[in-house]
């Protein structure tokens, strides 16, 4: 063999170069000895032993001289790739296979470094798999690619293969291992079953079941529901199937929303299992004061003037970038999980940016033709105090709501503070209409009438008076409304004499703050530390009590607002799955959906907005509803614009026809 293998180690050359090997001569030609060869394609004359062999003109400059420097290194004696007569060429690394011509301009352009070569190798792979760019932010994007950049050149990626069997499977069983030892604080704090029922994009009724705790939440299954959803008896059948699951012993709670047959289930649970109380979902309720304050006149036409400012601004790219030029990025709007939300938060964000919004309109670089109607219906609006008294109001009185709605969102207990939060953010409404008492009873009906048909819960109620900063703060008005509802809940609880033996003597102690109580560590912690703690703390001197203080408590009193995962679902409940397709579906929702949840509890996030802008929405979307694809050139031609399938850019794009996204 000879020392060289020059055809492989020209073509690897020539090909990375860029250029491509000439065919006027054949390797199997009387030209083609090894050494002749070699001087053709380097211009090498030696008319001694080659006679009538020209140098070949077609072979560039870098790529005679890449050869050549080769061909040095066998005159090299120190060269240590060369032993025994052999050159042994470094294999290449196994994520970079030799790429073909075409590929390798698109990969690799002319000199680019490390970083570039990276970057666009990570943008290709958003581009070509349809990847949601919110992606780049999720915390686990960057740990794997640290994970990567650790292993150094010679790491393997997992096969497709490997993704979805064993690999899943891991992970399941790591979350498995997770719920068993959560499962362990249900024996004292217990749990609440929260069921959330939504429509997908082909009318199918699906139901989420999670399960949630003081230390975190877990996403128990997703049932279609849809031949049946209308059925009292079917329902009452498949929320008996799900209370076995997870053990009636530990449910304290299951909180529906409304878009179950509400009084049916309720009374089906209530009338079969004696210690579960059925709640509803508190921020559902938020949403329908929001969404009825929306509809107020002067509210409404508020919002609507603003969206004429917004719409005009993000369908009209040189002010947006202007915009977000003055206001160092920020956006002049947000999106929250509901539309109600959104239009709250984003009179919000125009309120803080009204200085610089009306500067933009009167600048220089305010380039549009101000003769525009669009553009002069903007420059009006702003113009007008009006406008802004409506807005500056229409935030005051949602303000309020808006933070209980976070409250009850975070996925902490908040059952033992919702009364709470409700009394301050009337009494805050009743405030800032002092001096108009019209306007404040338009709005202070709104939340009462929703409270009490909707949200207020005898648990919420035992819960407040349990609630030692409510039960020892002399300025709460409301405590002795609270007790027909707490002794109610203590009856349901302790459903027997023994059970209920000392009790009045132990809620005696409690309320006059004798024993542990009075101590003054605990009077220290009572607005400190969160109820079902201090409980847990402090409350020796009532044991009874105390274990059902802790039970009530310790849970929520809200569904979470967690994105929905459209492909994901549509996928699980397509009928035409087999077996095994179902299978490794149904562990795939069942681990996306609990690391989501896992990272709630890890990261600080606002739970009731989006952390990208709804393009789609009324405040982005002009009056003619242009399709996807239109606003989506402003990005580039990287994604098809009819594949997107939800409310937000940064939510999921897949093909509501796509049924082999996950390559099943």
């Amino acid at each position: 063999m000879c020392l060289f293998d020059f055809p492989a180690i020209l073509t690897r050359v020539v090909c990375l170069a860029g250029g491509k090997l000439t065919k006027n001569i054949s390797f199997s030609s009387p030209l083609a000895t090894n050494g002749t060869r070699k001087r053709y394609l380097l211009g090498i004359r030696r008319e001694t032993r080659c006679k009538g062999v020209n140098p070949c003109a077609k072979v560039r400059d870098d790529v005679t001289d890449r050869v050549r420097s080769i061909l040095s290194a066998k005159d090299d004696p120190k060269d240590a790739s060369i032993t025994n007569n052999k050159y042994k060429p470094p294999p290449p690394p196994p994520l970079s296979p030799l790429p073909s011509d075409a590929a390798s301009k698109l990969l690799f352009p002319s000199s680019p470094n490390a970083q570039e070569i990276a970057e666009r190798s990570i943008s290709l792979f958003f581009f070509e798999n349809k990847i949601d760019f919110g992606v780049a932010r999720s915390p686990s994007y960057h740990h794997m690619l640290d994970a990567v950049a650790k292993c150094g050149p010679g790491f393997v990626p997992p096969c497709a293969l490997s993704l979805k069997t064993q690999l899943l499977d891991s992970v399941k069983s790591e979350i498995r291992l997770q719920l068993k030892d959560t499962e362990k604080e249900w024996v004292t704090t217990g749990c609440t079953l929260i069921a959330e029922a939504w429509t997908d994009n082909k009318s199918r009724a699906l139901i989420n079941f999670s399960v949630s705790s003081p230390s975190r939440i877990f996403f128990h299954k997703s049932v279609d529901a849809s031949s049946y959803f209308k059925n009292t008896k079917c329902l009452a059948d498949l929320f008996d199937s799900i209370i076995q699951d997870i053990g009636q012993e530990h449910i304290v709670q299951i909180i529906m929303d409304n878009s179950f047959s509400y009084t049916g289930i309720s009374n089906h649970i209530l009338q079969n299992y004696a210690t579960i109380f059925v709640s509803p979902c508190a921020s559902q309720c938020l949403n329908m004061i929001l969404e009825e304050f929306s509809k107020v006149d002067w509210v409404n036409q508020c919002i609507s003037q603003a969206q004429v400012i917004s719409k005009f601004v993000y369908n009209n790219s040189p002010v947006l970038d202007l915009m977000r030029k003055l206001t160092g990025g920020q956006d002049i709007i947000r999106s929250g999980v509901t539309k109600s939300v959104s239009n709250f938060l984003s009179l919000q964000s125009m309120m803080k940016q009204k200085a610089r919004l009306k500067h933009m309109f009167n600048s220089p670089e305010y380039t549009t033709n101000p003769n525009k109607p669009q553009s002069m219906s903007c420059v009006n609006i702003l113009e007008d105090n009006d406008f802004w008294r409506a807005v500056e109001e229409s935030v005051a009185i949602s303000e309020p709501i808006l933070k209980v709605l976070r409250e009850v969102s975070s996925g902490k207990p908040a059952v033992g503070s919702i009364y709470e939060l409700m009394s301050k953010a009337k009494e805050s409404i009743r405030t800032y209409y002092i001096m108009d008492e019209n306007k404040h009873k338009v709005f202070s009906d709104i939340v009462d009438t929703k409270w009490c048909d909707h949200l207020h819960s005898p648990l919420h109620a035992a819960a407040a008076f349990l609630n030692p900063s409510i039960q020892y703060n002399p300025e709460i008005k409301f405590l002795s409304s609270l007790k027909e509802d707490f002794f109610k809940v203590l009856e349901k609880l302790l459903p027997t004499s023994d059970l209920r033996r000392d009790i009045t003597n132990q809620i005696f102690t409690f309320t006059r703050a004798k024993g542990m109580f009075g101590c003054n560590l605990a009077m220290e912690a009572r607005d400190s530390v969160s109820p079902g703690l201090w409980w847990e703390q402090f409350g020796d001197s009532a044991p009874v009590l105390q274990r059902v203080a802790i039970r009530i408590l310790s849970q929520v009193c809200s569904g979470y607002n967690l994105e929905r995962q459209w492909s994901t679902f549509q996928q699980m409940h397509w009928e035409r799955r087999n077996k095994i397709d179902r299978e490794i579906l149904n562990n795939l929702a069942y681990v996306n959906q609990n690391l989501k949840l896992g990272r709630m509890i890890t990261v600080e996030i606002d739970p009731i907005a989006l952390e990208d802008i709804d393009m789609m929405s009324e405040w982005v979307e002009e009056a003619e509803n242009p399709s996807p694809a239109q606003w989506l050139d402003r990005f580039g031609s990287a994604l098809d614009g009819g594949d997107l399938n939800t409310r937000q850019f940064g939510g999921a794009i897949f093909s509501a026809n796509d049924h082999n996204i996950f390559g099943l």
